[in-house]
């Protein structure tokens, strides 16, 4: 396919230079066919009335009754390791989805969601529950046997692999995961224990996806869950906003035109964070502005985005290979259900290198003492490119944006789960590329 895209930014991509794109769509219209707000209300409903359900089948929900949430963490020592520029009100966080309730990823939210929402249609034609019923009868034997009829499917690189995973075999359904063969060792090792199907493809996650697609497909009790396409994964993510809200304003931050909000999310195929911007969008205007990060050998969003155009446009159409250290946000072609809705809610996608990860992998370890893996510190630095780049102070400029009071909110989005002989390999390769 031909490269639809500017001369210049094609050249960069090419090169493989980290870069600062910002969207020349921000603030049209969704399109017509853009899903209502009102679904993430239904979301949010949804995991409050399995909350009970979720306690009683993770005790390390207990605490939490039931709710699936990530810590907001001050991160100053952060700003000052990376060198970062400070302005008198403004403020950086960390949302902690790396620490998520027994998942450890982003992918919790929405994997969990989806699941749930199948578990509840199945046992609601079933006759086994109403609307008014305790949602607790599902984690009981009749349930199991049930929901041992069905075979859940998905393709993943890893983290939503072990959220769907986890999920469905604590509810009793057969669960395969299907992983491209260059998918980390130790994430095959992890869902395995859980005893859920690994099947290995070779290709990259794309390939995986579309096997374990057509294989759902062929069975009247197979169900697939499509992280490319899947509204009830989307609104699973889009819950993070409401809480993230309470959260900021716990933490005393104002969200407002004289306060802004920027987010910046490591994206692989977009869903997820797709979602949370879709969420934070709906809660906080124009005020909010949502930035994607991506390696430079995978910029999908980017890519679709600046496009312009709906046809699909993947980073193997431009020249790239799509291999980084980064295997979460390896996709070389982003979500059809998230982009067309990105291209008018993103403020703009910045690309980092794989030393630029580890060398943010290791400074949120040096300074705050946390553990990530790679693809999850990919959104570190973004901060810096908003007040210290041309194309950062451009975008401040033509929103008339005052920053002296901005917040700053970088995701990380998975890490807890990953053995410690990995992080400590993770912190070797950082540390050799800063020799």
């Amino acid at each position: 396919m031909e490269a639809i895209l500017d001369p210049a930014l094609l050249k960069n991509l090419q090169a493989r230079q980290p870069l600062l794109w910002l969207n020349p769509r921000l603030g049209q219209p969704l399109p017509a066919s853009a899903p209502q707000a009102a679904l993430i209300a239904d979301a949010e409903a949804r995991f409050a009335r399995f909350a009970p359900l979720l306690a009683t089948l993770f005790p390390a929900l207990v605490a939490t009754g039931g709710q699936i949430e990530s810590p907001l963490m001050p991160a100053e020592p952060l700003r000052h390791a990376l060198g970062a520029q400070a302005h008198a009100n403004d403020a950086w966080f960390i949302k902690r989805d790396d620490a998520l309730p027994v998942t450890g990823s982003i992918k919790g939210r929405g994997g969990f969601h989806e699941i749930l929402a199948l578990a509840e249609s199945i046992a609601l034609e079933d006759g086994m529950i109403d609307a008014n019923a305790d949602l607790r009868v599902l984690a009981g034997e009749k349930a199991r046997a049930l929901f041992a009829r069905y075979t859940v499917g998905v393709g993943s690189t890893g983290n939503l692999g072990l959220s769907i995973g986890v999920m469905a075999k604590a509810l009793g359904f057969d669960a395969i995961v299907h992983m491209s063969s260059d998918a980390k060792d130790w994430k095959k090792a992890r869902l395995r224990e859980r005893v859920v199907r690994v099947v290995e493809h070779d290709g990259d996650y794309a390939e995986a996806v579309a096997a374990g697609r057509k294989q759902a497909l062929e069975s009247p009790f197979g169900y697939f869950v499509d992280d490319e396409r899947s509204e009830m994964l989307f609104f699973g993510y889009a819950t993070a906003a409401r809480y993230l809200a309470q959260q900021l304003a716990d933490a005393g931050r104002t969200v407002d035109a004289a306060h802004p909000l920027f987010v910046y999310l490591p994206c692989g195929v977009g869903g997820a964070p797709g979602g949370i911007t879709f969420g934070l969008k709906a809660l906080f205007g124009e005020h909010v502005h949502c930035f994607f990060a991506e390696p430079v050998a995978s910029p999908c969003m980017l890519v679709q985005l600046a496009s312009g155009g709906d046809a699909p446009l993947s980073v193997y159409d431009i020249g790239l290979d799509n291999r980084t250290d980064a295997d979460g946000l390896a996709v070389g072609l982003a979500s059809t259900l998230a982009a067309p809705l990105m291209a008018s809610q993103l403020s703009g996608v910045l690309t980092v290198s794989d030393a630029q990860l580890y060398a943010h992998l290791l400074a949120l370890h040096t300074a705050l003492d946390v553990e990530i893996e790679p693809s999850s510190a990919a959104a570190a630095g973004a901060p810096i490119w908003l007040s210290e780049t041309p194309a950062g102070q451009a975008y401040v400029r033509e929103h008339e944006i005052d920053m002296r009071s901005a917040t700053h909110v970088i995701w990380t989005t998975g890490g807890s789960q990953v053995p410690q002989a990995e992080h400590r390999r993770f912190r070797t390769i950082a540390e050799n590329h800063q020799r």
